[in-house]
């Protein structure tokens, strides 16, 4: 027998943004029918070529991820392989758009991309995280069709400590303009706040290509409702062949503040009228809110003082690679939100534009970062993780000619969203010995650094506050209002040089006996914890100091590459993993940081007095076994219960281990633990033995940012429970609709991939899915042997 699912839609919410990412001109998105050829070749570039024997992709593409693994490469990106790519397509430019400028615009292409229309050179980007933009003009055919090629270099795919992806793995647009326009990000605000009204002050760049004119620039603020609300407008003169800025001030009554529980937004209508005839327009999203930074009270938000409870974030998601969607990130983001998680980092590199729209929207506040490395490469491991010879390939040779365009073009791209409240411009470019070195090491004790001691061949750590200066000041040209900071590796190295005076505020990676120390010696300095492990200590030490204002947990999401020895895919200390699901240290993790009641329960065989914070959800043991159960719970109390009978006496929440737990003998059914605060039952949570699997389930999740469908498939036993222990083969056809992808959440980097079949783990897996044709119905089979499988249309 099959079950079938007709349209069962589950929308995660509507996405209401209207970001125009280059913020001018009308923009034709560029993602469908790009030939593909994997391999280099001369001249590629050319104007025309035969390309029916090229592989067609659609955009964003990932070319890395969709190869096979081999131990022959390097652990640090997963043991997927990079190389050299071309992609083309041909573009029709209607005779009509004749007398307008026409440009194409690069969301993101890893790495070092050169980019030819009608066989001529545009340019080169070195940098793959970074967005740009060129000029079609000038070479453009009219009415005819244009060529547009562009050449990926991933030759040196071991040029980073994780994985990266490689091709066109973000949007591409065409974008037409008037000869004078808006330029490229070129509307920018700033808020503040005075008594009960908000003053908006804007900055408009207009680029104009032609003879001096004269204009009017209008901008008008909107509710979330869609009403009017304030407006301004100021006549000026853009003078030819250059940029010109037109700054004004727009006075908000009572506005509605944007914060984490209540991120509400404005939409900014900015019309640029020449003549009485609107030429260009552009919509931003605007959120009004003060941050602070204090060295004694941490941070506030619209006064409020509060915790950055955050996660470092890369940019890959599993099966997909770097190609990763808007609607995965807003699963990805709500299920953080669950978690009582409120802040991202970026590691460490700009991510895809919708990536900070989705946080402006949910209510993140966001450390954006810039670089790894700087003038020098860092060690990645080629052999396995921490052991045989590293490898230097890294992006050092073009840091010294591109870095400060770079992060300002970081800076001016995403310098609008509300939810940004600091910008870094490095991770650990101050590990010791890594490369840099100073003569303190030899004094003074580091942990792990201090058996290799001061390096004289090495670079000298001084260079580490010269390029922070360089860096800072880039940052400054483009926002001054939010802070610049870096996350340290080695403070007790880098307090011997300018670089952390440089910054406006400082983070430490994994040094937390180093806040009262060092706060007691630089009070001015203001301290939180820029990378962290999940450990209970290290959480502490931010609740418990009013000075730390926060911490970045590794990792928010597992990730692909920094791997340990074959077949490892990645690296696994996420609280959610490849697949979206929430890990025991997920709810560890929420019993900490979510302000609502809750409670969760797993089990394990016990060991001694050791408390995990990883307990799965199984009652699945042999008679009789002595089970320890822990509860992770943010109540006063718990009790538990086995069948409806008290076999856990109430026991207090621990401070110290953050834990509850018992001890007992295993006897089949349901194990409930109840959470009480006073004598009140606040919340409850329950696992049950399962029996043998029988069917499978599918549900669809669908959100209206894009035409990605996410089906969690799921092993049930003849009760309708979720079999945790299953680990079936699931098989995936579709009819009218492609198939992205199956990811089990496995790290084993030798398992296929590419093709329909996948095993569960957890019993579950997540399939990603793409429509064809919109007006036709996808029909997507899933089937296990020996179960009753599922047909699901959509």
């Amino acid at each position: 027998m099959v079950q079938r699912l007709f349209s069962i839609f589950v929308f995660i919410l509507i996405s209401t943004s209207n970001f125009y990412c280059q913020g001018f001109g009308e923009r034709v998105l560029l993602n469908d029918s790009w030939f593909f050829h994997l391999g280099d070749m001369k001249y590629g570039g050319r104007e025309s070529m035969d390309c029916s024997k090229w592989d067609i992709v659609e955009l964003p593409h990932d070319w890395s991820v969709k190869q096979h693994a081999s131990p022959e490469l390097a652990s640090c990106t997963g043991y997927l392989p990079g190389g050299i790519a071309w992609y083309r397509k041909n573009i029709t430019i209607p005779e009509a758009k004749k007398g307008e400028k026409v440009y194409v615009y690069f969301e993101g292409v890893y790495n070092n991309s050169e980019v030819f229309i009608n066989g001529k050179w545009l340019g080169k980007r070195p940098n793959g995280y970074i967005s740009f933009m060129y000029e079609l003009t000038p070479y453009i055919k009219w009415g005819e069709e244009n060529s547009v090629a562009v050449r990926v270099d991933h030759s040196q795919d071991a040029d980073s400590r994780w994985y990266t992806g490689s091709g066109i793995y973000r949007d591409v647009y065409l974008v037409y303009a008037n000869p004078v326009h808006i330029d490229l990000w070129g509307v920018y605000y700033q808020t503040e706040m005075k008594g009960n009204q908000a003053i908006i002050e804007t900055n408009t760049t207009i680029n104009n290509a032609k003879k001096t004119s004269s204009l009017k620039v209008v901008q008008e603020i909107f509710d979330a409702e869609g009403n009017k609300v304030a407006s301004g407008s100021k006549n000026a003169v853009a003078k030819a062949h250059t940029t010109t800025d037109i700054a004004q001030y727009i006075h908000l009554k009572s506005p509605k503040l944007w914060s984490v529980k209540s991120p509400y937004l404005y939409t900014l209508k900015t019309k640029v009228i020449e003549n009485s005839k609107v030429i260009d327009q552009n919509e931003t999203k605007v959120g009004i809110r003060s941050i602070k930074f204090d060295a004694d009270k941490g941070f506030s938000l619209n006064g409020e003082n509060m915790k950055l409870k955050g996660v470092c974030l890369h940019h890959d998601a599993g099966i997909l690679g770097a190609a990763v969607y808007k609607s995965v990130w807003r699963k990805r983001l709500m299920q953080l939100k669950s978690l009582g998680c409120n802040a991202i980092r970026t590691s460490h590199n700009p991510q895809a534009s919708h990536l900070y729209e989705l946080c402006d929207e949910l209510g993140f506040l966001v450390m954006d970062e810039a670089f790894d490395e700087w003038e020098y490469p860092k060690n990645k491991w080629i052999e396995g993780w921490n052991k045989g010879t590293p490898g230097h390939q890294g992006t050092s040779q073009y840091f010294r000619e591109w870095s400060e365009r770079d992060i300002k073009d970081q800076v001016m791209r995403d310098r609008n969203h509300p939810s940004i409240v600091m910008w870094s411009i490095g991770n650990e470019v101050d590990y010791p010995n890594d490369p840099y070195t100073h003569p303190i090491l030899d004094e003074e004790g580091i942990g792990q650094h201090h058996k290799r001691g001061y390096l004289s061949d090495h670079p000298n750590a001084k260079r580490l506050g010269e390029i922070a200066k360089e860096l800072v000041a880039a940052v400054k040209e483009a926002d001054t209002s939010r802070p610049v900071t870096a996350a340290l590796a080695g403070a007790v190295m880098s307090n011997y040089t300018e670089y952390p005076f440089v910054l406006d505020i400082v983070g430490y990676n994994y040094t937390e006996y180093k806040y009262d120390t060092d706060h007691d010696k630089y009070p001015e300095r203001v301290l939180y914890g820029s990378e962290n492990r999940h450990d209970l200590p290290a959480w502490h030490a931010v609740r418990d100091k009013d000075f730390i204002f926060g911490q970045f947990l590794w990792t928010g999401f597992d990730y692909l590459g920094e791997a340990g020895a074959w077949p490892s895919r990645g690296f696994t200390t996420g609280l959610i993993d490849l697949a979206g699901n929430i890990k025991p240290r997920g709810y560890f993790r929420q019993s900490l940081w979510l302000e609502s009641p809750m409670v969760y329960v797993g089990t394990y065989k016990p060991h001694g007095d050791w408390l995990s914070m990883d307990a799965p959800k199984v009652w699945n043991y042999n008679d009789q076994d002595k089970v320890r159960v822990v509860c992770y719970t943010n109540c006063e109390e718990a009790e538990l219960f086995l069948n409806g009978k008290v076999i856990g006496e109430r026991k207090p929440y621990n401070d110290e281990t953050g834990i509850i737990y018992w001890d007992v003998n295993y006897e089949p059914g349901e194990l409930k633990v109840v959470a009480y605060n006073g004598d009140e039952k606040v919340v409850d949570d329950s696992v049950v033995t399962n029996t043998h699997p029988v069917k499978l389930a599918g549900d669809v999740l669908k959100s209206a940012d894009d035409e990605l469908y996410q089906i969690i498939v799921k092993v049930l036993d003849k009760n309708g429970n979720q079999v945790v222990l299953g680990d079936n083969e699931i098989t995936c056809n579709i009819k009218d609709g492609v198939l992205l992808g199956m990811e089990n959440a496995s790290n084993d980097v030798s398992l296929n991939y590419q093709d329909n079949v996948q095993r569960c783990i957890h019993g579950q897996l997540l399939i990603y899915v793409k429509k064809v044709d919109k007006n036709k119905p996808v029909e997507i089979e899933i089937s296990s042997p020996m179960l009753k499988p599922v047909i699901i249309v959509i």
